[in-house]
């Protein structure tokens, strides 16, 4: 309930809408759900037991429900009928994307179909933290934006349209995000306005930090280097920086990343020393949207390699890479890639040229199977510009450029 940001009226109303639309009388109150939290009621009704499994996407038994002593309970799986979901699949390369869509069109919304959006959107992040982004991802993401605000067309409490439109931003912001990543700016910036704009409409700080965060990326990309401090400073000033360290964090973070960019070596440190600061105060376990899972100490120390790097301390940068690599989580295998390129730029910037093409090369298999992000071939291709800078006779920068030119042509 945490999570998805349920009251106890509002998780009546979910399973009760699920109940009417399988042909059952709604009747779960907000008693029901106080005897539920309060281990009143150990082993709800089959059917609301189901109806639980179709909200929240588990079972009854993962929900903390227990049988009754000696009594075997049959599992209710989370509901997935074809009557209850369809899915629109975008599909690039080897990849499919799956967002689910509405089967049917009833004459009112409420908060079970706003859960049945947001669930699409945790299994775009998971495969963007696998591959990265690519056009199949930000059109499964435009098109579960555009479900929500189609919604908005429905009868709907207040509190739901305001939800819809915080989907329909988070999705938006997605696609944002996917653009960036395949470098096409154009369309990063049409969706970052997009999305900023239905996070007002929302009144969702988190969105909003969120979007501040990809302007301040898209403004590094195009070289406009005080436009990304604006936006690292305008992260910092979201509601949510207030309520969670993390979010703090990681719009300080950013904002060392601009500093650093602009080449104000004190205050490039002065803001990783407050990102650093409030990481400390963050509670790992505070339920949180599934794009941020990517950050916590192991992506600070990433940040804080790049920082290091651009300011020239390229033996702290190069330190701080390893400290990354040796606790980002395997899922997050496009995040390694980029670390593990970012550590080839340190090494390379001490002059250990064999060291750092050996390390570069590396990035090719992580992302085997996988074409390359335009983001990471873009700073694969900032490598070799220096490589070929420091050492342009060198027999490795040779072989290492030879094996880049096949890379880049094969992805």
């Amino acid at each position: 309930m945490l999570k998805v940001g349920f009251t106890q009226a509002e998780l009546a109303e979910a399973v009760n809408s699920y109940l009417r639309s399988v042909g059952h009388e709604g009747t779960v109150s907000d008693r029901t759900i106080r005897n539920w939290l309060t281990g009143k009621t150990r082993w709800p009704h089959p059917r609301q037991r189901e109806a639980l499994g179709a909200v929240f996407g588990c079972t009854a038994e993962d929900l903390g429900f227990a049988p009754p002593a000696g009594r075997h309970s049959p599992t209710t799986p989370p509901e997935q009928p074809v009557r209850r979901r369809d899915f629109l699949t975008a599909t690039t390369g080897t990849a499919a994307v799956a967002v689910p869509l509405a089967a049917s069109r009833p004459t009112s919304v409420g908060t079970s179909d706003v859960i049945r959006l947001r669930s699409g959107l945790d299994a775009l992040m998971a495969l963007d933290d696998s591959r990265g982004g690519d056009e199949g991802l930000e059109r499964a993401a435009l098109a579960g934006a555009a479900e929500a605000v189609e919604m908005q067309k429905r009868s709907a409490s207040q509190r739901v349209r305001q939800r819809l439109f915080s989907v329909a931003a988070d999705y938006t912001a997605t696609a944002a995000w996917s653009a960036i990543d395949a470098r096409q700016p154009d369309r990063a910036q049409q969706h970052l306005d997009r999305a900023l704009y239905l996070a007002g409409m929302a009144k969702d700080s988190i969105v909003a930090l969120r979007v501040w965060n990809s302007y301040a990326m898209l403004a590094h990309q195009r070289s406009l280097h005080t436009q990304a401090m604006d936006a690292g400073y305008a992260a910092q000033t979201t509601a949510i920086t207030r309520r969670d360290p993390l979010f703090a964090s990681l719009a300080h973070a950013r904002t060392a990343v601009g500093h650093s960019n602009l080449g104000d070596r004190q205050a490039a440190l002065r803001s990783l020393g407050c990102a650093r600061e409030a990481m400390g105060k963050a509670s790992p376990d505070d339920p949180r949207p599934s794009w941020v899972d990517f950050y916590g100490p192991a992506e600070l120390t990433a940040i804080t390699a790049i920082v290091q790097d651009r300011i020239g301390d390229s033996v702290e940068a190069e330190a701080a890479s390893h400290k990354a690599l040796s606790s980002i989580p395997t899922q997050f295998r496009r995040n390694r890639a980029l670390a593990t390129t970012r550590l080839a730029l340190a090494q390379l910037h001490q002059r250990d040229i064999d060291q750092a093409c050996a390390t570069a090369s590396t990035v090719f298999e992580l992302m085997t199977g996988s074409p390359i992000p335009g983001r990471m071939r873009s700073l694969l291709g900032d490598y070799y510009r220096d490589l070929i800078t420091l050492a342009p006779n060198a027999t490795v920068a040779r072989e290492w450029g030879d094996r880049y030119r096949f890379e880049w042509s094969r992805a």
